[in-house]
């Protein structure tokens, strides 16, 4: 199976844990894609999603998927979204696709985390995909200098093309930091969180998964923590 066929596969699985009659918390990037493709069948079965990207509200949108901002929402009854790695205690690093702190938020809120990924995202340590930190633009290489201090390499993420910093949808930065080794992700979440001018750190540990539909060769494997 191709990495696309493995992420339909999860995604398709991943329909079984929308609970009909609530709110839905929907995820970024290229596997919450997949997934809102599915949800679109089943869409009169919700009351409607919160997204946690201007790019997946826009997507639910042109399904016809009721898009509902979080300050208007009491409840959700389950957040779906991939990840860059997880490990087998239901810890993760998440933003490649800059989402992170919305993601973050939402999660939150919900009542259980379901994360999709194909099995390449199954990790035994975090820390070989970069770490994201969304930042204050002004706190930028302050927050760097903090970051390098921890072990890691910093790198400001730059628009496709450009050398230009990109900017998310909350008009912060992000920073990628290569060269970690993550033992205690829950530590270093804290530690990152307590770094003034981070809006958010990419791992979610202290909030884990509280399920993974890991898509592999044989089939989808269910992770439950």
């Amino acid at each position: 199976m191709t990495q696309d066929e493995l992420k339909q596969a999860v995604a398709r699985a991943a329909i079984d844990y929308v609970v009909d009659g609530e709110i839905i918390g929907v995820g970024t990037g290229s596997t919450a894609n997949f997934f809102i493709d599915e949800l679109a069948k089943i869409k009169h079965r919700i009351k409607g999603t919160v997204a946690s990207s201007e790019a997946t509200a826009a997507r639910l949108a042109g399904h016809g998927i009721a898009v509902f901002d979080l300050n208007d929402v009491e409840s959700i009854a389950v957040y779906i979204d991939g990840a860059d790695e997880i490990t087998a205690s239901g810890a993760m690093i998440k933003g490649g696709g800059a989402a992170l702190t919305r993601e973050k938020i939402v999660a939150s809120v919900a009542k259980q985390f379901v994360c999709i990924a194909d099995g390449s995202k199954l990790v035994g340590t975090l820390g070989a995909f970069p770490l994201p930190v969304e930042v204050v633009p002004m706190a930028r290489a302050a927050v760097s200098r903090q970051l390098a201090a921890l072990g890691g390499t910093p790198r400001l993420r730059l628009k496709a093309g450009s050398t230009e910093a990109f900017i998310t949808d909350n008009g912060g930065e992000i920073i990628d930091v290569l060269g970690l080794q993550i033992a205690d992700p829950v530590a270093l979440e804290q530690q990152i969180n307590q770094i003034v001018g981070v809006i958010a750190v990419g791992l979610f540990a202290v909030r884990g998964a509280n399920v993974c539909l890991l898509g592999m060769p044989e089939g989808v494997r269910t992770l439950a923590y």
